[in-house]
């Protein structure tokens, strides 16, 4: 599972592992992959900073990189309460409402909440920009697109790739005339944001539309034959973001998420608005049906939605209300059926990558004779 790619970024295996935590971010590089922290969740420099030294000391001199979420035009002087006070009461009275109805209780006096994302607002994104390019990062990728020009030719004079996420060939155009380095071809069957292009369509599109940059596939992979049919379509390796959700690095602080996770089937996830306001695949709760019931108000655009409904969410996850929990997830989740550590997750991937190349090799033996 090599490619010039993840030569060139010093990865033994050229699977790239998005994650929100640090310890599976360090064990993806260690197993010899490309750990790829989400910085999102971070709302204070030093918080970032900690745990970029944690991983720097955790990953054997391994490479790794950063994942913010900013937008590709620059905004200035929108400060978060100016946003807050956009959001419309009906929509609050209607999370008062949901959550009365399933009996969630509320956060203790003064107890912030855990969940409240701000990450995707321009100075919080750059203020973690700033500590990430004091570290030995080795890529940097934005989960809305290109980042801004500045940002790019910043990275750049670190020596430090840039990546973005893209749903369909036109949108991989754009970020290559952005002066981005790779390509992340994110398909419909992806966790979190996604477009509507399934991945066995999208990639060899994408692959196509920005060649000679490299690709990398993601959605819907989570063994090592789809990694074989990722780079049969002309990706340079693969991004996985759900697989590591149940392992036990992630400790997922929630038995019962991960016993959602576990149980969950393909067909248990739906894409809805209801998290950021944009459509994310996440599991299908009673959470995300009351958000995209006709009947409701509606869920509102990013970043209205999340700033909304993230002390709700924080208190569904500390009290594990079993109807509304979920989190963001690939259709991947009907093969997460264990907890397994990352390098037992890098073993499975190597071996079958390993079967299905060689049943190519077969195949491909047996035409030509």
């Amino acid at each position: 599972m090599q490619t010039e790619l993840s030569n060139t970024l010093g990865a033994e295996y050229a699977v790239f592992g998005f994650t929100p935590f640090p310890a599976v971010a360090a064990a993806i590089s260690r197993a010899g992959g490309f750990g790829v922290l989400g910085a999102v969740r971070y709302t204070a420099p030093d918080e970032l900073k900690r745990d970029l030294d944690w991983v720097a000391a955790h990953t054997d001199g391994m490479p790794y990189g950063l994942d913010v979420v900013m937008p590709a035009k620059k905004v200035e002087g929108v400060s978060e309460a100016d946003v807050e006070a956009m959001i419309p009461e009906g929509h609050r009275q209607f999370v008062r409402d949901t959550l009365a109805r399933y009996g969630v209780p509320g956060l203790a006096e003064g107890e912030a909440s855990g969940w409240r994302i701000t990450g995707w607002m321009e100075q919080v994104a750059r203020n973690q920009l700033d500590v990430a390019f004091d570290y030995p990062i080795r890529l940097l990728a934005n989960a809305l697109g290109s980042p801004p020009a500045d940002v790019v030719a910043r990275a750049h004079e670190r020596d430090v790739l840039v990546a973005a996420l893209a749903g369909s060939a036109r949108h991989a155009v754009k970020h290559k005339e952005g002066g981005i380095d790779i390509v992340v071809a994110q398909g419909y069957e992806a966790g979190g944001h996604t477009g509507e292009i399934a991945s066995m369509v999208l990639t060899p599109e994408v692959v196509d539309a920005v060649d000679p940059l490299p690709v990398l596939a993601a959605g819907g992979i989570g063994s090592g034959r789809q990694v074989a049919a990722a780079l049969a379509l002309g990706a340079q390796g693969v991004w996985l973001g759900s697989l590591w959700l149940t392992t036990t690095e992630a400790g997922l602080p929630s038995p019962k998420l991960v016993e959602k996770l576990l149980a969950a089937g393909s067909g248990d996830t739906v894409r809805s608005r209801a998290l950021t306001g944009k459509p994310a695949r996440q599991l299908r709760t009673e959470w995300t049906d009351a958000w995209d019931d006709p009947a409701g108000p509606g869920a509102l655009p990013m970043p209205l939605q999340g700033l909304l409904v993230a002390e709700a969410v924080s208190r569904i996850q500390k009290y594990e209300v079993e109807p509304l929990l979920g989190t963001p997830v690939g259709q991947i989740v009907g093969r997460m059926t264990s907890e397994r550590s990352v390098q037992a997750v890098f073993d499975d991937l190597t071996r079958g990558f390993e079967r299905a190349v060689d049943r190519i090799n077969r195949i491909a033996g047996r035409s030509g004779t």
